[in-house]
């Protein structure tokens, strides 16, 4: 025993991959694509996006940001690499996503201890270590045999992913750039590279996201189509075991709309923090799109994932103040995403309780977004590298947040167990109470950023 396998070369699989190769470590890195392709991946590049293109918040008040600061700490790949292929969003990281996969690609295939093979997995190797890290859209031969391996069923969600427009398509008569409140204004460069094909920004303005401002009529009417238009037939919505869960940061903008006609208005179309720069006030609801690739031509409209028929997406979506003319070069899709119930099945340190040397990694353990699947596959990497070299399995300190997400993998009642991404409530509280929430976050990000630095340095001794 001296290698270690890793199947899947999504966020989860490269990290682990590099974090044992990071350690002296021979990797077997094992990636069906392209062999074989999945409903929403498009290339054969590791670490494709397939849904948003953000990584969230980089601001160290912010339990996303903090684990970020974590994961450079503890050598992440894909964050230095997020870095160089960022496009303007604010506060958040967000990334042109296929320079981004190929420089993901490129690095693990110049790295001399990790071998990648292209080929499908249908039945779990014997190799041991071996990480798992096949994601939410496992194929289902190798899901069944991950089933028989963990001896409990799996818990199926499914997630939806929003369109991607044309940005000369878009009406900029009716479309204003902004961030929220100012936010992010100061972090765009103006001059030519900022005045991508249809996106012009008057001289106030050179914020990162354009927004669509609804008056009230044309919102509620907007609402109204929303909850009639026709939906899409989801692969495995039939299966009797197969129940529509969503989880709740990517809820189909449909469903939300059907809970009450201002639901939207409250949520992903909130408008606080936005002045209409043609009528001088706050609109009554708005639509922002996200940038999604270094040129500024393509844009993500936030927050609306969906299920609906592509049809109906672009009848819909073109009541959108300023898309009535959109062309969509991505519809929103929905697709079912399993995990495994890691709280009856999984080892604080991503090991199988029962089957010794098989480590578990991203998405399919039940965390939720990029990031915290890129940082499972750290610790799984890290731990399976550990057990090559004749060492115990080791967690980041709780009060990090990523030493509380592995945590919440294990402690949370297994019957009520669903998918959950980095936030301050997983993370433990201070010892005295603090009411400031900024302050509050503050303290918690220090003390998270000084325990996991002091980690590090004890795992180098």
């Amino acid at each position: 025993m001296g290698e270690i396998t890793v199947i899947g070369g999504g966020f989860a699989g490269v990290e682990a991959a590099w974090a044992a190769a990071q350690r002296g470590v021979k990797v077997t890195l094992v990636e069906m694509r392209p062999e074989r392709t999945t409903a929403v991946h498009k290339t054969g590049d590791l670490a494709e996006l397939v849904c948003s293109n953000s990584f969230k918040s980089n601001l160290l008040t912010n339990a996303s940001g903090v684990l970020k600061e974590e994961m450079r700490l503890l050598g992440s790949l894909i964050l230095p690499i997020a870095a160089r292929n960022s496009v303007p969003a604010g506060e958040a990281l967000a990334v042109d996503r296929e320079p981004f996969a190929r420089d993901i690609t490129t690095a693990i295939e110049a790295c001399k201890l990790i071998t990648v093979e292209r080929r499908e997995v249908t039945e779990l190797p014997a190799d041991r270590p071996l990480i798992i890290a096949t994601g939410p859209l496992t194929a289902t031969d190798l899901a069944n045999d991950i089933a028989r391996l963990t001896g409990t069923e799996s818990l199926s969600f499914f997630d939806a992913v929003a369109p991607t427009v044309l940005a000369d398509s878009l009406d900029m008569s009716r479309v204003f750039r902004a961030s929220r409140r100012g936010r992010g204004n100061d972090l765009v460069q103006s001059g030519p590279e900022d005045e991508s094909p249809g996106c012009t920004t008057p001289p106030q303005e050179n914020a990162d996201y354009l927004n669509c401002p609804f008056e009230k009529d044309e919102y509620l009417a907007f609402w109204q189509a929303l909850c009639e238009a026709e939906k899409a037939p989801v692969h495995g919505e039939e299966d009797n075991q197969a129940k529509m869960v969503f989880f709740e940061m990517c809820v189909p903008v449909e469903e939300l709309a059907r809970r009450g006609p201002r639901t939207l208005a409250f949520g992903p179309m909130k408008p606080i923090g936005l002045e209409d720069p043609r009528t001088g006030r706050r609109p009554y609801a708005v639509v922002q799109l996200r940038q999604e690739n270094r040129e500024g031509t393509l844009w993500g409209l936030v927050g609306f994932q969906t299920r609906l028929k592509w049809g109906e997406q672009r009848r819909v979506l073109r009541m959108i103040p300023g898309l009535q003319n959109a062309e969509f070069v991505r519809y929103g899709v929905i697709h079912r995403n399993t995990y495994i119930n890691s709280p009856k099945v999984l080892l604080p340190g991503c090991e199988l309780r029962k089957v010794p040397g098989v480590f578990m990694a991203g998405q399919i353990t039940g965390v939720e977004g990029y990031l915290e699947s890129a940082a499972i596959g750290i610790i799984a990497g890290l731990n399976a590298a550990r057990m090559v070299n004749g060492k115990e399995a080791v967690v980041p300190p709780t009060n990090t947040v990523l030493g509380s997400l592995c945590r919440y993998l294990v402690d949370t009642d297994p019957h009520h167990f669903s998918p959950m991404n980095s936030n301050w409530g997983i993370v433990p509280e201070l010892p005295t109470t603090i009411k400031d929430k900024r302050e509050k976050a503050r303290l918690k990000s220090e003390r998270a950023l000084r325990e996991i630095t002091e980690w590090r340095t004890q795992l180098q001794d």
